[in-house]
């Protein structure tokens, strides 16, 4: 099957990888890139206790040149969003790490249920809003430091019309809202003219699900857990 994977490059790649192992055609169109800003990361970390609170990656990666800043803030608990998340903090040497399975909603929930006092979120922008409003609603406190922004990519012209023109993807993988408003707004065209007809739309969450056009939405399917394990057994 062909897949079109819209993740940011880094994450792409990784995601295509898992695709050709499935037996898969993967097809890359980033349509947004990380900024990292490791010096609020680092500040935020130094003006604050306790357990870190992770919803992506890319918080990780915006500390990856900084081991030794990073070095006394390794012991401090970090609770991430899912195995890949949280195998990222390992990876830089952060060594008690806790994965919560879902979204921001269990990892609130998580956290509540094994740290106390105030829990610094490492995050990025745009961001759903859904850890932070659990959060707000059980009465955990957080400190939300901004690490990373994500910029869109708008792909040419050129570039859309060979992937639906010619290399005809089976399914379209969306892991994020915003990276789905990305995709409606830069695929607008082909929306229209029927160049997709056929094609699914994998969505990670229901949320990301809501932004395709009502035209499409007999083609949408959604992961049962907000993760890309869930996502990939769709196809």
């Amino acid at each position: 099957m062909r897949v079109l994977v819209t993740r940011p490059q880094h994450s792409g790649e990784r995601t295509a990888k898992r695709l050709r192992e499935l037996g898969h055609e993967p097809i890359l169109l980033p349509l947004s890139r990380p900024v990292h800003d490791a010096s609020a990361a680092l500040r935020g970390l130094s003006t604050t206790k306790g357990s870190i609170a992770i919803t992506s990656a890319e918080a990780i990666r915006a500390l990856t040149s900084h081991a030794a800043e990073l070095a006394i803030h390794r012991a401090r608990a970090v609770f991430a969003v899912g195995d890949a998340t949280a195998e990222e903090a390992r990876t830089i040497g952060f060594t008690s790490v806790t994965a919560s399975s879902g979204s921001g909603i269990e990892l609130a929930e998580t956290i509540a249920k094994q740290a106390g006092g105030a829990v610094v979120y490492l995050a990025g922008s745009p961001r759903a809003a859904t850890f932070e409003k659990r959060a707000n609603e059980i009465g955990l406190q957080i400190v939300v430091v901004e690490c990373y922004r994500m910029e869109p990519i708008d792909p040419a012209p050129q570039t859309l019309e060979t992937i639906f023109t010619h290399q005809r993807p089976d399914a379209i993988l969306l892991y994020s809202r915003q990276t789905a408003k990305n995709f409606v707004r830069a695929a607008a065209a082909q929306m229209q003219d029927g160049s997709m007809d056929g094609m699914r739309f994998l969505c990670l969450s229901k949320s990301v699900a809501e932004v395709i056009p009502a035209s499409l939405q007999s083609t949408v399917s959604i992961a049962e857990m907000p993760e890309e394990r869930s996502l990939l057994s769709l196809l």
